[in-house]
């Protein structure tokens, strides 16, 4: 059984960082693709950033420069460091995992709730 566990969420003003975390049980960090994917109120899930299990990066073009992905096999984890958050951040963020060969995200996280706000 493959579970996800989002973590590091919280209240923000503008222009400031959070670190989210996601521990992931069930599968080796570095044998899976993640990402994380984010939903608005009142709006459709998108997609944030990925990183595949060969190290590949992608991410969305409104957070290039701001967001970064990244893992740690030791602790099993994958990590979305958040800089300079604007007000339109603010969502629920989900992790997400796909097996190799698998185009959908399969495993999905609860989510963590992250607001900017002044």
């Amino acid at each position: 059984q493959v579970t996800l566990v989002e973590s590091g969420g919280g209240l923000v003003e503008p222009g400031g960082s959070l670190r989210l975390s996601c521990t992931i049980t069930g599968r080796a960090i570095d044998s899976i693709s993640t990402a994380w994917f984010r939903q608005a109120p009142g709006k459709e899930r998108e997609f944030v950033a990925a990183l595949d299990w060969n190290g590949g990066r992608s991410n969305a073009e409104s957070v290039t420069g701001r967001f970064t992905i990244s893992r740690d096999n030791a602790k099993n984890t994958v990590n979305l460091v958040m800089n300079s958050l604007q007000f339109q951040d603010t969502a629920v963020y989900y992790c997400a995992g796909r097996d190799r060969g698998v185009a959908a995200y399969r495993y999905w996280g609860r989510g963590t709730r992250v607001t900017v706000s002044s």
